[in-house]
C-alpha cells in the first residue's frame, strides 16, 4: 500500500512538474495575440489569431451511435487536435457531454451482471431467462458515469503531456456573485498553468431545464444545456473563438436533408428568420435552434462562434485545427456582413447567367468577345494606369515582368479576341455525330459548356480576358480568381468583360472573386463548379490537385521541356532553336530545362547531367536531379547515344509537355515525333511555339499534360464536352426485344450543320 501510494504522488507531482515546464516552453515561444477587448472576429481569417478557444462536444459527438457509451476513436481525434492546439501556446478549454452516456454503459453492465447471478442461484443452474432492463433515471447515469468520463480525459490527454481538470457547474453558479468570480478565478489560475479545464454540467443534481427558460440580453443566459453552458463560459472568459460540434456539417437554411437545403456558410445576426428548424439531434436535450442562439448570445458578448460537424470520419481528425487555421469549415456566425454577394452567391448567379449566355445564338456571343477586344483598347489609358498602381507595389524583377502590361500587349491581346470570335460562330451545339438507330429514330453527339469554369491565375492580369472570351465563346459561366499582387488591373479587366456581356443581358456569367476566400475553400464547391483551371506556378498546379477532391483539374503541374540534338542536327539551327527555347522567356513553362547533346549558351547558367560530367575534367556544377523545372537562364545538359535512348530519358523524367528533336535527318525526326508520348512534339521549331496564341487557338486557358479530354494547350474546343440527343416518335426498347417488331439500323448519317439560331447548346 505504502509502494502505490508513493507511486501515486510521484506521479502527481511529475504530471505538475511538466505542466509547469510547459508553461515555461509555452510563454518562450510566440503565441496567437487574441482579438481586441469586446470585438468578435470579423472574418474566417482572423481565426488563426484566437487565444483563447472554448471547444463544444455535442451529445452526438461523444456518444456512439447506440448512445450507450462514448465514441473512443472520435474522442482520441478530437483530444490530439485540442493538445496540439494548447502545445501552441492557446488556452484551450473543453465543455463535453457524455457522463450520461457514459454511466448508462457502467449500469446497465452492474445490472445485468446483478441479474445474472441472482438468477443462476435463483434457478440453480447456468440457464438464464430474458432479463428486461430498467429505464435508468438520467441523474444516476451521470453520477455513475462523471468520474469515469474525466478518468478518459485525463489519460488521453497525459499522452500529449497536457494536464486537465474537471469543473462541474450548475445553473446558480452563474446567478450567484461570488460563485461565479470564484469559478472564473479558478479557470484563470488553471489556463495559466498550461492545464486543459474539462467542464460540464452537474447533471446528478441538476434540475430539468424550464421549458421557457431562454436567452436573455447580455447579461443573463440560462444553463439549460452545454450550448447555452459554453455559450456563457466563452463570454464569462473572454473567449476569442467557441467551436460547437455536432453532428450536422453546420447550420442549413432548411432542415439538413430536405430539398434545397443549403449549408450556411456565414451567418449573421439579421438573418435568423431566413431559416427554419428541424428536429434535434439522436441524442441530448439541445438542437440546432438552440445552439443558434447560443451562438448569437456569444457573439453579442465578442466571442466568434462557429458550428461544425465533429462526427464525419474524414474530417473529425482536423475539424478543429482546420476551423482556427481560418478553412471553410461548417458555420461562421459574423457581426460584419460583407458588402458584396458571397463566392457561393457568385457561383450561383454565374451557373444562372451562364446558362442564358449558351442559349445565345453564335453571333451574338462573338458580338460580346469583339466589344471586349474594342474595350481593350479603348480604354488602354485606364487599364494601363491600374497596371502601375499594381507594378509599384511588386517585390522582384520577376513579378513585375508577369504583371506588366503594355498597349502592344493590349492589341496583340485584343487581336488573339477576335480570333476566338471567329471560332465562336462554329463552337456550341455543333453536331458531331449522327446516326439512325432505326427508322425514325435518330440520335446526334452535339457540343455543349462544361458548365462553370473556375480558373485560378498568379500574377497574370492579361490571363483575365484571353479565358473570359474562352468562356464567353464556348457559352460557359466563369469564376475567376486572381493573384493579389494583380487585384487593381483584374477589377479593373473584369469590369470591361461585365460591360461586353451586358450587351446582351448577361453581365454576370464572368465573376471575379475577390473575398477573402482561400484557393482550397474554393476547391470545395464540388456541387457548384465543373472544372478547375489553374494557371501558375507549378506548386500552385499541385496544391489545387490535391485540395480539389470532387472536382476535375486541367493543367499541367511542371513544365519539363527537352531539345533532343541530333548528331544530323544544323549547328545554326540548334543554336537559333535551344537560345529561343530557353531564352526567350525564362519563367514560362514552355522554356527548356534539359539539353540532350552538348552546346554553349551565352548568359545561361549550364548544369551538367551525371553522364556528361564524367566525360569532362572541369565541368559545369553536377544538377542535382534531373526533374528540374529551373524558370530562369539555367538549364540541364546531358549526353545519350541515340534517337531512342533520348525518347527513354524524355519519358523518365519528362513531363508530358513540349519536346523538340533538332536533326536534318527526316527518317529520325518523324521516329521521334511518332513514338514520344508528350502532349507537344515539335520538330527543327522552338519550344516556345506550345502556346495556343501561336497555334492560330486565340488563346488557351491553360496546356494541360492529362490523358483525357484536353491536351496541349487548351483552346475553345477544350471547353466545350458532348451530349447525345435522340429523336422518336414512341420508341420502347422493348420493340427491340427477341419478339418485337423492330430492328436496329446503325446507319451513319452525313453530319449537316443546323441553322445557327436553331442550335441546341444546353
Amino acid at each position: 500500500i505504502i509502494d502505490q501510494a508513493f507511486k501515486y504522488l510521484f506521479l502527481s507531482f511529475f504530471r505538475v512538474f511538466l505542466c509547469e515546464l510547459s508553461v515555461s516552453i509555452s510563454s518562450l515561444s510566440t503565441a496567437p495575440q487574441g482579438r481586441a477587448h469586446g470585438s468578435s472576429f470579423a472574418h474566417r481569417g482572423e481565426l488563426r489569431h484566437a487565444k483563447r478557444i472554448v471547444v463544444k462536444l455535442g451529445s452526438a459527438v461523444v456518444t456512439r451511435g447506440d448512445e450507450c457509451g462514448l465514441a473512443l476513436g472520435r474522442l482520441a481525434s478530437i483530444v490530439e487536435q485540442v493538445a496540439m492546439l494548447q502545445n501552441q501556446g492557446r488556452e484551450m478549454m473543453i465543455v463535453t457531454s457524455g457522463a450520461v452516456a457514459f454511466g448508462k454503459q457502467r449500469l446497465r453492465h452492474e445490472i445485468l451482471l446483478s441479474q445474472s447471478v441472482r438468477q443462476a442461484l435463483h434457478s440453480g443452474h447456468n440457464q438464464l431467462k430474458d432479463m428486461s432492463l430498467p429505464v435508468l433515471e438520467a441523474r444516476a447515469c451521470a453520477a455513475a458515469g462523471q468520474s469515469g468520463l474525466m478518468a478518459l480525459y485525463e489519460a488521453m490527454f497525459t499522452q500529449y503531456s497536457t494536464c486537465t481538470a474537471q469543473i462541474l457547474v450548475t445553473n446558480l453558479d452563474f446567478h450567484d456573485d461570488q460563485k461565479r468570480q470564484n469559478l472564473n478565478s479558478t479557470l484563470q489560475e488553471l489556463m495559466r498553468m498550461n492545464i486543459v479545464p474539462i467542464i460540464n454540467t452537474n447533471d446528478a443534481v441538476v434540475p430539468p431545464p424550464e421549458p421557457n427558460s431562454d436567452l436573455q440580453g447580455v447579461n443573463v443566459i440560462s444553463i439549460k444545456d452545454n450550448d447555452s453552458l459554453a455559450a456563457r463560459l466563452a463570454v464569462e472568459m473572454k473567449a476569442d473563438l467557441l467551436i460547437a460540434l455536432s453532428d450536422v456539417e453546420g447550420l442549413y437554411n432548411s432542415p439538413p436533408g430536405t430539398d434545397d437545403a443549403k449549408l450556411i456558410d456565414i451567418f449573421y445576426p439579421g438573418d435568423q428568420q431566413s431559416i427554419t428548424y428541424g428536429t434535434k439531434s439522436r441524442v441530448g436535450i439541445g438542437g440546432m435552434e438552440a445552439k443558434v442562439k447560443a451562438a448569437l448570445w456569444a457573439l453579442q458578448g465578442g466571442t466568434s462562434v462557429v458550428i461544425a460537424n465533429g462526427t464525419h470520419p474524414k474530417v473529425t481528425g482536423h475539424v478543429i485545427t482546420d476551423i482556427v487555421e481560418g478553412k471553410k469549415v461548417g458555420t461562421f456566425f459574423s457581426e460584419i456582413k460583407p458588402a458584396g454577394p458571397t463566392v457561393e452567391q457568385q457561383t450561383e448567379m454565374a451557373r444562372n447567367s451562364g446558362r442564358t449566355l449558351a442559349t445565345l445564338q453564335p453571333e451574338q456571343r462573338s458580338e460580346i468577345i469583339c466589344h471586349l477586344s474594342e474595350l481593350l483598347t479603348e480604354r488602354k489609358e485606364e487599364i494601363l494606369a491600374a497596371n502601375k498602381m499594381d507594378m509599384d507595389l511588386a517585390v522582384n524583377a520577376a513579378m513585375l515582368k508577369r504583371l506588366s502590361l503594355s498597349s502592344a500587349k493590349l492589341n496583340s491581346l485584343a487581336i488573339g479576341l477576335r480570333q476566338i470570335a471567329v471560332a465562336a460562330q462554329d463552337s456550341v451545339g455543333r453536331v458531331l455525330r449522327k446516326t439512325r438507330v432505326a427508322h425514325n429514330l435518330e440520335l446526334e453527339q452535339i457540343t455543349v459548356p462544361i458548365g462553370v469554369l473556375l480558373v485560378i491565375f498568379e500574377a497574370r492580369p492579361d490571363c483575365l480576358p484571353q479565358v473570359s472570351a474562352l468562356a464567353i465563346a464556348s457559352g460557359n459561366a466563369l469564376l475567376l480568381k486572381g493573384g493579389k499582387e494583380a487585384a487593381n488591373t483584374n477589377r479593373v479587366l473584369h469590369q470591361l468583360a461585365q460591360e461586353a456581356l451586358a450587351m446582351h443581358d448577361v453581365r454576370e456569367a464572368v465573376q471575379l472573386v475577390s473575398t477573402r476566400e482561400e484557393v482550397e475553400d474554393l476547391c470545395r464547391l464540388d456541387k457548384m463548379i465543373d472544372l478547375i483551371i489553374p494557371r501558375g506556378s507549378s506548386q500552385l498546379v499541385k496544391d489545387i490537385q490535391r485540395a480539389a477532391k470532387g472536382i476535375p483539374v486541367l493543367g499541367h503541374s511542371e513544365g519539363i521541356c527537352h531539345v533532343y540534338v541530333d548528331a544530323e542536327a544544323s549547328v545554326d539551327k540548334v543554336i537559333k532553336i535551344v537560345r529561343d527555347s530557353k531564352c526567350d522567356y525564362p519563367a514560362a513553362c514552355n522554356i527548356i530545362d534539359m539539353l540532350r547533346y552538348f552546346i554553349f549558351i551565352f548568359n545561361v547558367k549550364i548544369h551538367a547531367g551525371p553522364r556528361f560530367a564524367s566525360y569532362l575534367t572541369f565541368s559545369p556544377s553536377e544538377a542535382n536531379s534531373l526533374r528540374t523545372e529551373y524558370g530562369d537562364l539555367e538549364c540541364c545538359m546531358e549526353v545519350v547515344d541515340s534517337m531512342l535512348e533520348a525518347v527513354d530519358h524524355i519519358h523518365k523524367y519528362g513531363s508530358s509537355h513540349t519536346d523538340v528533336i533538332v536533326t536534318e535527318n527526316e527518317d529520325t525526326a518523324e521516329q521521334f515525333l511518332q513514338q514520344l508520348d508528350s502532349a507537344c512534339v515539335f520538330w527543327n521549331a522552338s519550344s516556345r511555339f506550345a502556346d495556343g496564341y501561336r497555334f492560330g487557338l486565340g488563346a488557351e486557358v491553360g496546356i494541360s499534360t492529362a490523358r483525357i479530354h484536353a491536351r496541349g494547350p487548351v483552346g475553345l474546343e477544350g471547353l466545350l464536352t458532348t451530349k447525345w440527343v435522340l429523336r422518336g416518335d414512341g420508341h420502347t426498347a422493348a420493340d427491340f426485344s427477341e419478339h418485337g417488331t423492330m430492328k436496329y439500323l446503325h446507319e451513319n448519317l452525313p453530319v449537316v450543320q443546323p441553322p445557327a439560331g436553331q442550335r441546341d447548346s444546353n
